[in-house]
C-alpha cells in the first residue's frame, strides 16, 4: 500500500511529551534527504544494513583495523540502523579506536570514569563549554550523519559528568554488528525506501 517507504523521527530524551512521527509512503517525505544504500541479509532479513566506510571525531578521522565495517551476511557483520536499541554499540575494535580518539580529545584533567554501561564519562566542570567533539558516521552516498552534543553526550543527573553515549558491542551472537541506535537517531528523520534499497537521514526538530 505505501510502496515500501516509511519514515520516523524521534525526539530528543528532553522532549517534554516524548511524541515523535511516522509517516507511511513516500508522499511528505522531506526533500533534503541524504541516502545511503541499504542492504540485505537473507539471514537476518528484518535488519536494515548501511555501509559505514568511517567515522571521525571533530576533523579527525578515527584509524580503525582495516574491514572493521564490511558487510558480511553469512556472520551478519556489517552496521545496522535500529530503531530499538538505546545506544549506538560499535564491534571492539571500532570502539577502542573510536573511544581513544574521542579521549585524546577532550582531555579530561582527572581522567575517564565508568557509568553503568559507559566507560568515558568526564567531569564537566573541567571541561569547558562545547569542549567534547562532534562524532560523525560516514557513509556510502557520500552521507556524513553529524551528531550534535545531544546525540553524543548523556548526562548524570547527581553529578557534573558526562559520558560518551556509546559502548562496545556485546559479547554474543551481535559482537560482529555494529548497531546506530535511537539515542544517535533523535532529532532525525529516518527515511527507509526498502523499494528503492536506501534509508536517507535529515535532521529535524522531532518534538
Amino acid at each position: 500500500r505505501y510502496n515500501g517507504v516509511f519514515s520516523y523521527c524521534l525526539p530528543s530524551y528532553r522532549s517534554y511529551y516524548f511524541s515523535g512521527s511516522l509517516r507511511l509512503g513516500a508522499a511528505g517525505q522531506p526533500r533534503n534527504v541524504r541516502y545511503t544504500p541499504l542492504l540485505t541479509n537473507p539471514h537476518r532479513p528484518s535488519l536494515y544494513y548501511v555501509n559505514v566506510t568511517g567515522l571521525s571525531v571533530g576533523r579527525t578521522w578515527v584509524k580503525v583495523p582495516a574491514g572493521s565495517f564490511a558487510f558480511d551476511p553469512a556472520t551478519g557483520a556489517g552496521t545496522v540502523i535500529d530503531s530499538g536499541t538505546v545506544i549506538t554499540r560499535w564491534t571492539a575494535p571500532v570502539y577502542a579506536a573510536l573511544r581513544e580518539e574521542f579521549r585524546r580529545q577532550v582531555a579530561a584533567p582527572s581522567g575517564y570514569t565508568s557509568l553503568g554501561a559507559f566507560d568515558t564519562c568526564f567531569n564537566t566542570d573541567e571541561v569547558a563549554a562545547g569542549g567534547a567533539p562532534p562524532v560523525t558516521l560516514h557513509m556510502d552516498g557520500g552521507v556524513d550523519l553529524t551528531l550534535p552534543m545531544e546525540n553524543t553526550l548523556i548526562h548524570s543527573s547527581a553529578t557534573p559528568l558526562a559520558c560518551l553515549a556509546m559502548a562496545e558491542a556485546p559479547q554474543n551472537v551481535n559482537a560482529v554488528v555494529n548497531v546506530v541506535a535511537n539515542l544517535q537517531q533523535q532529532n532525525v528523520r529516518v527515511v527507509v525506501d526498502v523499494a528503492g534499497s536506501r534509508v536517507g537521514f535529515a535532521r529535524e526538530p522531532c518534538n
